[in-house]
């Protein structure tokens, strides 16, 4: 492969969202009293979060009808009632406090020291502007990347294929010369597939992928590939 150019994704596949997020809900559950069993919580919200990520890349819903949906139908699901006010200062507050929690995925900062003497990287993400930052520069990983480039910049979302020839122009980069890095099947490799780029899939629950999709269950794998 004469690759020169590798986009990664953030959330999920080097920022461990899952982990960050559900410290940031421990914080501001504490913060406004609110007396309801996390873990409980947690395992209808995380299910009810990927579902609201998915309309909202599909244009269904708007980012603010994503930040209190989420948090209202789970709530609603473990039968918690809560008024309007306190969800949407839990829905601020806890887009405050996620980027503070910076857990990374294993490897992550070992593969992009391996990768950044030799490429050219660069980050797509879905994630809103004002979080997306604050992770990069937080958790230390601002200075590996060239572009970012974030749905809200290109106008639309992975798995549009505008976004990809949208981060191709901002970093000067042609398809052939390109990959793509994430978890997300839809959005991140068939995205990428769809617009000519090449992927790997970052398959940290390790699903059956097919033998033509390159894969890798841990971080440091992606060096059999680059």
């Amino acid at each position: 492969m004469n690759i020169k150019h590798i986009f990664f994704d953030l959330d999920h596949t080097l920022w461990d969202f899952e982990t960050n997020s559900d410290i940031a809900f421990e914080t501001i559950f504490k913060k406004h009293e609110v007396n309801v069993s996390l873990n409980k919580f947690l395992n209808y919200y995380r299910g009810i979060n990927e579902n609201y990520w998915k309309l909202y890349r599909e244009e269904k819903i708007t980012k603010e009808e994503l930040r209190y949906g989420r948090l209202k139908e789970a709530f609603t699901k473990i039968k918690h009632e809560v008024k309007d006010d306190l969800i949407n200062m839990l829905a601020v507050d806890y887009i405050e406090v996620l980027p503070n929690n910076n857990q990374l995925f294993e490897g992550a900062y070992e593969i992009l020291d391996h990768l950044k003497p030799n490429y050219n990287l660069h980050i797509i993400t879905n994630g809103f502007n004002e979080v997306q930052s604050k992770k990069l520069e937080n958790s230390g990983l601002q200075g590996y990347f060239d572009k970012i480039i974030t749905s809200e910049d290109a106008g639309v979302k992975k798995p549009n294929p505008i976004i990809f020839k949208y981060a191709l122009e901002q970093a000067k980069a042609c398809s052939t010369e390109s990959i793509m890095i994430g978890d997300n099947w839809e959005a991140d490799v068939m995205g990428a597939i769809n617009t000519g780029i090449d992927a790997i899939y970052f398959n940290y629950h390790k699903k059956s992928v097919a033998e033509n999709i390159k894969s890798v269950n841990n971080l440091l794998e992606i060096k059999q590939y680059l």
